[in-house]
C-alpha cells in the first residue's frame, strides 16, 4: 500500500517506521523544517517538508494515488482538514487521531469513521481492569460499527433465554459468548445465556445505549 502520514511527531515518525518495516510505501509529511530532516535522515528520506493541510502540498505527495491517509497531527482540525482534502482527491480510507474524545462526533458527520483517541483507548482498558463494568468497549470497527464484551449480571434481562428470544438493536450481533470458566463457544439461537457469561457483541455505536438495556437491564423491560 501506499500510505501518507500526515504529522511527524513522535507518533507519525514510529507509524511510518513500522509500516515500512511491514514494506508499505510511505510518506510522511512534516512542517517543522528541523523535524523534517531528522526524519529524512532517520526514514532514508521518506518525508515531504510542507503543511499536510493544504491541498498543493498533498498533491505534491501523490495523494490522488494514496490507498491510506494517515492524519496524526497534534491537532484535530489540522487532522479534520487533511482527512478531508484526501476524501475530496479521492482518497477511500482515512484515519483521524483526535485528541479531544468530544471531537468524534464531528468527525463523524464528516464522513470519516475511523478515528483513534488515546484518551479513549486508556479509558477502555481500564474499563477492562474494572471487574463491576457490564459493558467493555473492544474495537472501533468500520462503519460506524464497534466490538463490545457484555457482561451478563444475575438480574440481567436475558439470563435464562436463548439468544433467539433476544431482541436486539438492528444491525447488532452476539458473536460469541464466553461461559464464566472461559470457555468460548459460538452461539446458535438456541444458546441459551446465564448470569456470569460475557458476550462479544457488535453493534452500531449510537444503539450501545439500547444494548445496554436490553442486555445488562434497566427499569424498563427486555422488549421495550
Amino acid at each position: 500500500m501506499y500510505i501518507i502520514v500526515g504529522g511527524g511527531g513522535k507518533v507519525g515518525f514510529h507509524l511510518a517506521l513500522e509500516l515500512i518495516q511491514q514494506d508499505h510505501e510511505v510518506l510522511v509529511i512534516e512542517q517543522d523544517a528541523g523535524r523534517a530532516a531528522n526524519i529524512r535522515e532517520e526514514l532514508a528520506g521518506n518525508v515531504l517538508f510542507g503543511d499536510a493541510c493544504e491541498a498543493t502540498t498533498l498533491d505534491a505527495a501523490g495523494v490522488s494515488r494514496a490507498d491510506l491517509v494517515a492524519a496524526v497531527t497534534g491537532d484535530d482540525e489540522d487532522n479534520l482538514v487533511i482527512c478531508d482534502i484526501a476524501r475530496y482527491r479521492g482518497v477511500k480510507r482515512t484515519i483521524a487521531r483526535i485528541n479531544n474524545p468530544r471531537n468524534e462526533l464531528i468527525f463523524r458527520k464528516r464522513g470519516i469513521e475511523t478515528t483513534i483517541s488515546a484518551t479513549q483507548a486508556v479509558l477502555a482498558q481500564i474499563e477492562q481492569e474494572l471487574p463491576t463494568q457490564a459493558m467493555i468497549p473492544l474495537l472501533q470497527l468500520h462503519s460506524g460499527l464497534e466490538l463490545i464484551e457484555v457482561k451478563l449480571p444475575e438480574t440481567s434481562p436475558v439470563v435464562g433465554r436463548s439468544v433467539r428470544e433476544i431482541l436486539l438493536p438492528a444491525e447488532s450481533l452476539i458473536s460469541l459468548v464466553v461461559d464464566p470458566g472461559g470457555v468460548p463457544r459460538m452461539p446458535s439461537g438456541d444458546t441459551r445465556l446465564h448470569a456470569g457469561d460475557a458476550l462479544v457483541v457488535v453493534a452500531p455505536k449510537e444503539s450501545l445505549d439500547m444494548l445496554r438495556e436490553q442486555l445488562v437491564g434497566s427499569t424498563h423491560g427486555l422488549d421495550t
